[in-house]
């Protein structure tokens, strides 16, 4: 009798701890609202809907990788970070979570690491924005003053989107570094063009530059002077 009642409640803990199909379901639910609200521009609320689809199924790693996504919008690095770790521990082969958390990993200042996980990301042939990780990583070698494999990890970016202009920025600053300012140049107005904050206009990037120059912080400043170098050659 005695092993009897051990044995029916070992059996109800361990379905009342199992994640249902409605659970999984429902989560799915709450994470595809969370991300009507980002949409929206509603961070906090997208926030809410995001918590909520994990609390229902800890392994979404969708809802995941999206909550590090709002972390990371509120500059809450630590816990992207610790969110993004546990998207990669839902699925291992998850590469926008590596290519995340490479991001989380250059705001904190932690270039290899974030060179680790974009290599990672990159690894995996069916993400979808390779480009993204490629361009992720330039900005990690740049700032380990690894000009040429930054150069070369702009340009594998660009080869995979030709009509992304970020790796551009990057390929200006790299070139100008190296002394190279004809290519810098031609970088920086490709940059420009592509940008759809300018859409090619020269004095409109300069104005936005020199406001920039005043309020940008130590972190900033040193790209922002060599931007208007560039954009005065």
């Amino acid at each position: 009798m005695k092993n009897g009642i051990i044995l029916f409640v070992l059996i109800f803990f361990l379905f009342s701890c199992a994640t249902t199909a409605y659970d999984v379901n429902m989560s799915n639910a709450h994470y595809q609202m969370g991300l009507s609200y980002i949409y929206e521009g509603k961070k906090q609320m997208a926030f809410v809907e995001f918590q909520k689809a994990i609390e229902l199924n800890a392994d979404n790693k969708e809802a995941l990788n999206a909550l590090g996504v709002v972390y990371l919008e509120f500059d809450d690095l630590k816990n992207a970070e610790e969110t993004f770790l546990k998207a990669i521990r839902a699925d291992q082969n998850f590469p926008e979570a590596y290519s995340n958390l490479g991001v989380t990993y250059g705001r904190m200042g932690r270039w290899s690491d974030a060179i680790s996980a974009f290599k990672t990301a990159i690894k995996n042939h069916f993400y979808k924005r390779p480009d993204f990780a490629y361009n992720g990583l330039g900005d990690a070698y740049f700032r380990l003053n690894r000009f040429d494999d930054a150069i070369d990890s702009y340009n594998d970016a660009i080869k995979r989107k030709q009509d992304f202009y970020r790796p551009y920025y990057g390929l200006a600053l790299c070139l100008n570094a190296k002394g190279r300012y004809g290519e810098a140049a031609s970088a920086m107005t490709r940059a420009i063009d592509l940008d759809p904050l300018f859409k090619g206009d020269r004095d409109k990037a300069i104005e936005y530059f020199n406001k920039k120059r005043i309020e940008a912080g130590d972190k900033e400043l040193k790209d922002t002077l060599d931007y208007l170098e560039i954009l005065n050659y």
